[in-house]
């Protein structure tokens, strides 16, 4: 389906998916590479453990950037079914739904990290236990947050994929753009499923390479509807009347 107008509350949720977009991936960026990163120490429970308790401010920031991302997911895929449902609303709702799943997966992460926190505190209650034990779980409950993340993967890749064909067919932004999103959003739900059959399925294709093209396209297309707005495709039959007259 081709559109050939686009409403007020579509352009006002095209500037609103824009923000969001952009907001939500400052905030994985900074919270996850700037914030939480450089606390944990890969095969190292104990610094790890040290670390957080000497940053718990940081650590906190950190969990409070994605839960705004998570909120802010939430926020985007409103904004993108008031776009696109015009074109197939029964995709758009698909689209939608997959990602309200993939950010209610994001939202245990912080849960997972919450309880680490609690595991490392000094409640009386753990006494019982030794603390490179504690330290042990704390870091269990830390790498519990990587599989949340890719078991919501593949949800966020549906998502992206169902939004990117919309795209395509509504003609609202360039062509090329949207076909390297359905492109790169299909193949982050095929590494996400083989990932999780095949756990070292990231020694043959690293797992940067898993969802970095779909969030190129993300990124891009949130500049694009921020900056530029939605496309309006005017049909070749009501040129050609306009050129005869």
């Amino acid at each position: 389906m081709t559109t050939d107008k686009v409403d007020n509350a579509q352009r006002t949720a095209a500037k609103v998916a824009g923000v969001a977009g952009l907001l939500g991936f400052v905030l994985v960026v900074f919270g996850n590479y700037v914030l939480l990163e450089p606390l944990v120490i890969a095969r190292n429970a104990a610094d790890t453990a040290r670390n957080i308790l000497a940053h718990q401010t940081q650590f906190r920031v950190a969990l409070t950037c994605f839960i705004a991302y998570g909120i802010g997911a939430i926020v985007l895929l409103t904004a993108l079914y008031i776009i696109l449902a015009p074109v197939n609303r029964g995709l758009a709702l698909a689209g939608a739904l997959f990602r309200l799943v993939f950010a209610m997966l994001w939202l245990i992460a912080p849960l997972n990290s919450l309880a680490a926190l609690r595991l490392l505190g000094d409640a009386s209650y753990l006494k019982v236990f030794e603390p490179d034990r504690l330290q042990a779980l704390a870091r269990v409950q830390l790498a519990g947050s990587f599989d949340d993340y890719y078991v919501g993967l593949p949800f966020f890749g549906l998502a992206a994929t169902v939004c990117a064909w919309l795209w395509l067919k509504s003609k609202y932004i360039p062509r090329g753009l949207s076909i390297f999103g359905v492109v790169g959003s299909a193949w982050c739900v095929f590494c996400a499923f083989v990932y999780l059959i095949f756990p070292t399925f990231n020694k043959i294709v690293n797992d940067y390479i898993f969802d970095s093209p779909m969030a190129l396209f993300e990124l891009v297309v949130s500049f694009w509807l921020l900056f530029k707005g939605l496309r309006i495709s005017t049909p070749s039959h009501q040129n050609s009347t306009k050129r005869s007259s």
